[in-house]
């Protein structure tokens, strides 16, 4: 079993991405294995690691499908719409109230005074 060859940050040769960095450049790892990793040193904890894919291995990103489309369509939707009045907010719904803000904050409402 080989080791993953490691390199301090910013310093990694030419050729080599992260998975963000691939998605930039409208790539994808394709399969691929790590090829290596960067890591960030911190004073108090453990190394901040990423890790990164060959370029020239990687494969372009699959297009988008018109079923794919409507599928994040809905489930953006979905993420509008309040549990408890269920109508649609306009805006996503934060996970931290679990509703819309009037449902969460009644007696703060603009037509409660």
């Amino acid at each position: 079993m080989a080791t993953l060859p490691i390199y301090r940050w910013r310093l990694a040769p030419d050729g080599y991405a992260t998975r963000r960095q691939l998605r930039a450049h409208g790539l994808r790892p394709g399969g691929q294995d790590v090829a290596a990793q960067l890591e960030r040193p911190r004073r108090r904890r453990g190394p901040l690691v990423a890790y990164l894919y060959r370029v020239d291995l990687a494969k372009p990103v699959r297009p988008m499908t018109p079923g794919r489309w409507a599928a994040l369509a809905k489930a953006n939707a979905a993420r509008r719409i309040c549990p408890t009045c269920r109508r649609d907010a306009g805006y996503v719904i934060p996970a931290s109230l679990g509703t819309c803000v009037p449902c969460a904050f009644p007696s703060t409402s603009p037509g409660s005074e």
